[in-house]
């Protein structure tokens, strides 16, 4: 037990607002509160460690404790603790810049620091909009954007955002931003069992929503490699090289929006260079520093950066803390760990075994699918699994809010119970974790949703 348990008890009651997070629930019980970090596993004030299958919040590649990222960042605070990137550099963001661009694909060179992944979309549609206003369409502002996707909180990234309940109560947003059907085939209104006729089928969906607003009024779209929200849908085949064709013919931005999917997740540097597209800017933060510090950043092609290089123009956009010394002295030392202890490699070694070892939750009545790629899958929970019946909202209440979420964290696993979509079980562990690991989420996990399925 932590010697202050009682008074951080009370002072997170009295004084700490926390995010996304519905305060009523801790009426009555204690706040959770983790105190330290090892390896994969994550340890609460009481002494009680969890296996950390949600990497944070899909942040944690390396894991915890990793002292070499701890010194990386006390010595670059005593050289240098703070300069800003307005007018002037530092070396730590000019050698990450270039490391970077040497791992994006094609000719993404030019990387932008942002603070966190908010501001990397932020400075994704604000770049689209500056850029063709300089170059002779200035009508080409609006965003394209999929079905039950989070792209951020931010006024511009939540009005990308998919998700109307969790924009309602902060409307009106900017406008000028439409949505077309995502990638997920277990729902498939079309083509459920023809993956490359479904995603020809998803992607034509942007060039009719362009269309439909006017080629010369559509700056980007935005698109995750695997999405996030509803539940981790990758992409069917074909779907990225159509997307690209699209825009290509009505000159629209493609931004692969990578917040999750870039640093290893995917068991690449990049999702788009898993998939095989060639995106315009790419979005990123997260695993940039696997949590050390935090960062993002924004990488766009030498044609965007081109108008900007003349003429006395300026990209009048930026954060005070982007391309923090310290952060990008942790984001330095974090990509050295991934190439000595070859990540990216044993990402791509493990992740059918993680696949395989989720998908034996299949013979439960409660799992009607298991779907993502790397080291990042949702699991959704259906009522009926040969019509594929989801949970009316008071019975999704009881049973992921109400038993699931609070169970799991219970039996030892953290990871998230996610109703932004169909209900679904994410996980996105540290890409250290072993097939000791799996098997661990897969006893927690078959233990609670056995449980589960008993309370329909």
């Amino acid at each position: 037990m932590h010697p202050d348990y009682d008074h951080l008890q009370q002072a997170a009651k009295d004084h700490l607002w926390m995010h996304f997070t519905r305060h009523e629930s801790y009426e009555t019980a204690d706040v959770p509160i983790i105190v330290r970090g090892e390896g994969a596993y994550i340890y609460d004030a009481q002494g009680k460690r969890y296996l950390d299958g949600l990497g944070g919040l899909f942040v944690s590649q390396l894991g915890h404790g990793r002292t070499e990222l701890a010194e990386a960042a006390a010595k670059q605070a005593q050289e240098l603790a703070f300069h800003p990137l307005w007018s002037y550099a530092h070396p730590n963001a000019i050698l990450l810049a270039e490391r970077i661009a040497g791992y994006a694909p094609g000719d993404l060179n030019r990387v932008f620091f942002t603070s966190g992944g908010g501001e990397a979309v932020e400075t994704a549609w604000k770049l689209a909009k500056n850029y063709f206003k300089l170059t002779g369409k200035p009508m080409k502002h609006k965003v394209i954007s999929r079905a039950i996707a989070y792209h951020g909180t931010t006024q511009g990234a939540l009005s990308i955002t998919g998700l109307p309940t969790l924009k309602q109560q902060f409307e009106p947003l900017v406008p000028s931003t439409f949505r077309v059907p995502n990638t997920n085939i277990y729902r498939a209104p079309l083509h459920g069992d023809d993956p490359e006729a479904f995603g020809r089928w998803a992607a034509d969906q942007i060039a009719v929503a362009i269309e439909n607003e006017g080629p010369d009024t559509v700056a980007a779209v935005f698109l995750e490699p695997v999405q996030n929200a509803g539940g981790c849908f990758p992409p069917p085949p074909g779907y990225f090289q159509r997307v690209r064709e699209i825009c290509d013919e009505y000159d629209v931005l493609l931004v692969s929006d990578e917040v999750i999917c870039a640093f290893g997740r995917l068991g690449h540097m990049f999702g788009a260079e898993r998939y095989g597209y060639q995106p315009d800017m790419i979005t990123c933060a997260k695993g940039i520093t696997s949590g050390y510090a935090p960062l993002g950043a924004m990488i766009a092609s030498d044609r965007l950066m081109e108008p900007f290089l003349h003429d006395a123009q300026m990209f009048a956009h930026g954060y005070t803390f982007g391309g923090h010394p310290v952060s990008t002295a942790v984001a330095m030392k974090n990509l050295d760990i991934f190439e000595e202890e070859k990540v990216l490699e044993h990402v791509r070694t493990n992740e059918g075994a993680f696949r395989s070892t989720l998908e034996r939750l299949k013979d439960l009545p409660i799992v009607g699918d298991v779907r993502g790629d790397g080291y990042f899958y949702g699991i959704e929970l259906v009522k009926d699994k040969a019509t594929k019946e989801s949970f009316t909202d008071e019975e999704c209440e009881r049973l992921l809010y109400g038993f699931v979420s609070k169970q799991l964290f219970a039996e030892g696993l953290y990871c998230r119970a996610d109703d932004r979509g169909d209900p679904v079980i994410q996980l996105s562990p540290p890409l250290i974790c072993d097939q000791s690991h799996f098997d661990e989420m897969e006893q927690v996990l078959r233990t609670v949703l056995d449980k589960a399925a008993t309370l329909l």
